[in-house]
């Protein structure tokens, strides 16, 4: 255990550099599958490790080892942490479990309060168009008793021609149907949980972007007209964006660096379509593995200690 607790907090570690990875050489579906188990999955092993920690200093207080019968002076002579590292971890474990759940509430409260269908009935497609001069586009999720829906504004519609909007539809209809929302969803309460793996989180937004940008491009046959789409669609909400920030209604943000996630979906759907990549997939199946089989072994020590120091 003196190993083996620690090894899922160090691989969280190789978040940023497993996103840029995946993201650069699978196809979107893969990447976007990929980089939600490893968020997933180093999430819970992380948790275990720091609860498995927190319950390593929980023995050394005699009132606690009172109630469970272990002898304190086997537990502090074979405890394989120092109490403040149990009580740094308690702490952490405590903040990643509300961090979680509070990410959890906003986003079901979120989604149960979304009204935007309201007085807008659905086309047969369940397509609703809201009169509204911002260029807007968005998809909401399937939810118990209501389907999922498109929400197109006039002003994204008035950008658009006939083409360009197949396209638009058949994008947003992709995320519906890929439930795209979920993926998104489990990897940002998995960053919530474990901060390191926020490049995770943000690697699956733009994933389920170009996995929707792929399912267009098959929809419609033409690579360049989906290229052109994004684009399009992407300046004319920068404009909406300027013009609300020359007015005082936005907050304004720092650039980011490097070229935005538009250009580069934009490049992508102008190369040719990426492959699937086995190296990548074997890699972090070997990560996650060893993720889980150290939290495993970490788990099997502190029995053994626990039942020592019972005996």
């Amino acid at each position: 255990m003196h190993v083996a607790v620690y090894l899922p907090l160090l691989l969280s570690a190789l978040a940023a550099p497993s996103a840029r990875i995946l993201t650069a050489r699978c196809e979107p579906r893969a990447a976007t599958w990929l980089l939600t188990a490893s968020a997933v999955v180093l999430a819970a092993a992380g948790t275990t490790s720091l609860a498995l920690l927190a319950a390593t200093g929980l023995i050394r207080f005699p009132p606690l080892a009172a109630l469970g019968h272990w002898s304190l002076q086997i537990a502090q002579r074979d405890d394989p942490a120092e109490l403040s590292v149990a009580v740094v971890a308690g702490v952490l474990l405590v903040a990643a479990t509300l961090a979680a759940a509070l990410l959890l509430w906003r986003r079901v409260r979120a989604l149960a309060a979304n009204t935007m269908d309201a007085g807008h009935p659905p086309s047969s497609d369940g397509l609703i168009v809201v009169d509204d001069p911002a260029p807007e586009a968005f998809a909401l999720p399937h939810l118990p008793g209501r389907p999922g829906r498109v929400i197109v504004s006039t002003g994204m519609l008035d950008v658009l021609d006939e083409t360009e909007r197949d396209v638009l539809l058949a994008h947003e209809r992709a995320h519906l149907e890929h439930h795209h929302h979920l993926f998104l969803a489990l990897a940002q309460v998995a960053a919530a949980a474990n901060p390191l793996l926020r490049p995770l989180a943000q690697a699956v937004a733009y994933t389920i972007e170009r996995w929707a940008d792929e399912r267009a491009a098959s929809a419609t046959g033409d690579r360049g007209r989906v290229a052109r789409t994004v684009g399009k669609a992407a300046l004319a909400a920068r404009r909406n964006a300027v013009h609300l920030a020359i007015s005082g209604l936005s907050v304004r943000r720092r650039a980011p660096r490097g070229p935005g996630p538009v250009p580069r979906r934009v490049a992508a759907l102008l190369a040719p379509p990426t492959g699937g990549r086995a190296v990548p997939a074997l890699i972090t199946a070997a990560v996650l593995l060893t993720a889980v089989c150290s939290t495993a072994e970490a788990a099997r020590d502190l029995h053994i200690l626990l039942e020592l120091a019972g005996a």
